[in-house]
C-alpha cells in the first residue's frame, strides 16, 4: 500500500514539474493560454509509458528492491553480529590487560623461587664437593704422614744400625767378635 502511495506521489510531481518545464518554454512575457489538449496527450503518453514499465519490468524492479532490501539488511545483521563479537573480544581483551599485572607478578614470583631453589641447590652441590675434597685431602694428608713416618722410622733404623756397628766396632775387638760370632753360631746349630 505504501508503495502505491510512493508511485502515485511520484506521478504527481513529475506532472507538476512538466506543466511548470511546459508554462516556462511557452513563457516569454507574453501571457498565451495553456494549451489543455496537448498537455493531456502529453499526461496520457507519459501514464502509458509508466504503466507498460510497470506490467513488463514490473515484478523484476520488485524484485530487485526486495533483494536490495534483504541484502542490506542481511549485511546490518552481520555488522550487528560483528560488532557483538568485537565486544565480547573487547572485553577478553580489557579483561586480560587488567590481569596482566598480577599474571606478570606471579609469573616473576615464580622464577625467583625457582632460581632461588637452583641457586640452595647449588650451593648444597658445591659444599658437598668441598666436603668430598676436603676428606680426600685429609686421606691424602694421612697416608702421606704414615708413608713419611715409615720411611724416618726405617732411616731411624738404618742409622741405628749404623750406629751400632760403629759403636760395636769401635768397642768390639777381634778377638771377641770371633767369640760372640762363635757363641751365636753354636746357639743356632743347638737350636
Amino acid at each position: 500500500m505504501k508503495r502505491v502511495q510512493t508511485v502515485l506521489w511520484t506521478l504527481l510531481m513529475l506532472l507538476a514539474t512538466a506543466c511548470m518545464a511546459y508554462a516556462a518554454e511557452q513563457g516569454g512575457g507574453e501571457a498565451h493560454g495553456l494549451p489543455w489538449k496537448d498537455f493531456l496527450f502529453r499526461v496520457v503518453n507519459f501514464i502509458l509509458v509508466v504503466a507498460i514499465i510497470w506490467k513488463f519490468a514490473g515484478k523484476q524492479i520488485k524484485e530487485f528492491f526486495k533483494g536490495r532490501q534483504y541484502q542490506i539488511k542481511t549485511e546490518l545483521e552481520d555488522l550487528d553480529a560483528r560488532r557483538k563479537q568485537a565486544e565480547v573480544k573487547l572485553k577478553e581483551v580489557e579483561k586480560s590487560i587488567s590481569n596482566i599485572e598480577t599474571e606478570k607478578k606471579t609469573i616473576l614470583d615464580d622464577y625467583r623461587k625457582q632460581g632461588e631453589a637452583l641457586k640452595a641447590s647449588i650451593v648444597a652441590d658445591a659444599q658437598r664437593k668441598a666436603e668430598n675434597i676436603k676428606a680426600q685431602a685429609e686421606t691424602a694428608v694421612s697416608q702421606e704422614v704414615k708413608l713419611a713416618t715409615e720411611r724416618l722410622r726405617a732411616e731411624v733404623a738404618d742409622m741405628v744400625v749404623e750406629a751400632a756397628e760403629k759403636m760395636l766396632k769401635e768397642k768390639l775387638s777381634d778377638k771377641k767378635q770371633q767369640q760372640l760370632v762363635d757363641d751365636y753360631v753354636t746357639k743356632v746349630v743347638l737350636n
